[in-house]
């Protein structure tokens, strides 16, 4: 009974949470054929969406980016429409997926990318994330968010990563952060590890000590601001020339 009622919490949270929002701002929106240009196996595409779930994340985590995905490459699966399958990603509407890249084609996007991964390990966290397509949604995610249905939820701002990290641990259900965060801890690649320094006795000099932070900790946010992901700008690897923009004459007073 209780079973039957949470789904049903959950069932009626998730179509509210996924109705767009009524007014959404472009400012980098990449079309798919030119991601599918610059986007490598390994890399992540971070997705400022248009849900209401995506403004509850984005107060959360105070940035820009709402949603993570991995890119794949062509694993030769496609959708109905002939597009190939590309990217795998958590969604409460469906788990566990792939998806192509037309599915953003009218979103902010912005590709990370791990800069020391050599081929095996780029295979292996690629795998991890194919090995989890069908895993569920964690729904206990879904209902700590529906606390946040409120515009300006009260929360204190050092609390907000926590209030994005409860969830039932179930190591088959994921979120969409934290099912990419594992893929990468699977090969031990940092993304924003805890760094404690030890001391030697009788010196100043102290050692730097990596601690593996909790997966169910990570957001989107977090491969951009990671030191050990590069962003990748397009516009600026296609070779960017400030000279070459025509610029509108400012009108006369």
């Amino acid at each position: 009974m209780f079973t039957w009622l949470k789904e049903k919490i959950s069932g009626y949270i998730i179509r509210y949470l996924h109705k767009p929002v009524w007014r959404y701002e472009t400012f980098s929106v990449t079309s798919p054929e030119i991601l599918e240009s610059y986007l490598r196996p390994g890399d992540v595409l971070l997705v400022e969406g248009n849900q209401r779930v995506s403004s509850i994340i984005k107060f959360l985590t105070q940035s820009t980016w709402s949603h993570a995905t991995l890119y794949v490459g062509d694993q030769g699966r496609t959708n109905a429409n002939g597009e190939p399958l590309v990217l795998i990603e958590a969604e409460a509407d469906g788990g566990v997926k792939e998806a192509p890249l037309t599915k953003y084609k009218y979103l902010n996007t912005r590709i990370c990318r791990p800069v020391s991964l050599n081929e095996d390990e780029i295979k292996q966290v690629i795998a991890y994330a194919v090995n989890s397509i069908g895993h569920q949604y964690d729904m206990q995610n879904i209902i700590d968010l529906g606390r946040y249905l409120f515009p300006y939820p009260p929360v204190p701002v050092f609390m907000r990563r926590r209030m994005l990290a409860m969830g039932s641990g179930d190591p088959t259900r994921a979120i969409c952060s934290t099912l990419i965060a594992q893929a990468f801890q699977s090969v031990q690649y940092p993304i924003l590890p805890d760094i404690t320094v030890e001391k030697a006795r009788h010196s100043y000099i102290g050692r730097e000590i990596f601690h593996i932070r909790h997966h169910s900790l990570f957001t989107p946010r977090d491969f951009d601001l990671s030191p050990y992901f590069a962003v990748i700008k397009p516009t600026l690897e296609s070779g960017f020339d400030h000279k070459s923009i025509k610029w509108e004459p400012p009108e006369q007073p």
